[in-house]
């Protein structure tokens, strides 16, 4: 039986923290002493929850940070921010996403199609600006949140993005499967590190997840999705319980290792996906990120 890891004195920073599987985690990490902070898009929605979360941890000083995670350099100025406000972080918790919905290919300000950056790319460029704050605060965790629906997923990097080849699902799908390849890369790169790097599947969960989604697509996604106070268990135990330490390179589901596909245990597709991740990131940036300087054996 799990036991409750006490979080007095932790910081857990986490993206989507203010609703559905995110929400619930992050309340419950302050419910066991964890200062939160939060980073969001909507400074409504995340100065209500703030106050929520003082409820529940009186006392502690949880923050917000605010970001549009959909445009890169965004997500590398509040990295900035973060790295230079925050002394240590004890978890960082990748759980923002979105299926950006049926129709048409859409891109970011960047340039990116908008799945796979916000999927994808944000957590890459996010870690990267708090990699040494994640690495001088060992032993830290790293958790980000995947799917199954990686598992029916296979990238063509011969056109990652969907230039050619372009539907919303598919471009979910793969999306998905660039946080397992992320998570494996890193993992390795920091074994010998003291941060462990984790991934999981809430699976179909009630949340506002499907916003983007045709209203009919919506009520149907939720027919049977489950409760997000039961899903994020999950979340919480990887980021935070005693049991998982030293715990890296793993996907979770439902409270116990979940099922890969061969795809997804493809390490040699993972190491194409951070090589091409460092090439965006250069070129959108002028410079490497932080992380290409880590080594690929740990």
């Amino acid at each position: 039986m799990t036991v409750a890891t006490d979080m007095r004195g932790k910081t857990v920073l986490i993206t989507g923290g203010t609703s559905g599987v995110g929400q619930v985690s992050a309340r419950e990490l302050a419910r066991r002493g964890a200062r939160i902070a939060l980073i969001g898009r909507d400074r409504s929605r995340t100065d209500s929850e703030l106050e929520a979360l003082a409820m529940i941890g009186p006392g502690i000083a949880h923050t917000a940070y605010f970001a549009d995670l959909f445009s890169m350099h965004d997500v590398r100025r509040v990295a900035t921010e973060i790295a230079a406000a925050e002394p240590r972080i004890d978890a960082l918790i990748n759980n923002a996403g979105a299926n950006m919905g049926a129709g048409a290919r859409k891109e970011t300000v960047d340039g990116l199609e908008k799945t796979f950056a916000l999927n994808h790319m944000a957590p890459f460029v996010l870690t990267d600006g708090l990699i040494d704050t994640l690495c001088a605060s060992a032993p830290a965790r790293i958790v980000n949140t995947a799917s199954d629906r990686a598992m029916v997923a296979k990238l063509n990097f011969a056109d990652l993005q969907g230039v050619h080849s372009y539907g919303s699902m598919d471009a979910y799908c793969k999306s998905k499967l660039c946080n397992i390849y992320f998570t494996h890369s890193l993992s390795v790169r920091l074994s010998n590190a003291g941060v462990t790097v984790n991934a999981w599947n809430p699976g179909f969960t009630r949340t506002r997840f499907y916003d983007e989604l045709p209203l009919w697509m919506r009520v149907i996604a939720n027919l049977g999705a489950g409760d997000p106070e039961d899903r994020a268990r999950t979340l919480t135990h990887l980021a935070a319980d005693a049991e998982r330490a030293g715990d890296t390179d793993t996907f979770w589901a439902y409270m116990k290792p979940g099922k890969m596909s061969v795809a997804s245990r493809d390490s040699g597709a993972a190491e194409k996906l951070w090589e091409a991740s460092v090439e965006i990131f250069t070129t959108l940036f002028g410079v490497p990120p932080r992380m290409a300087a880590l080594p690929a054996d740990g």
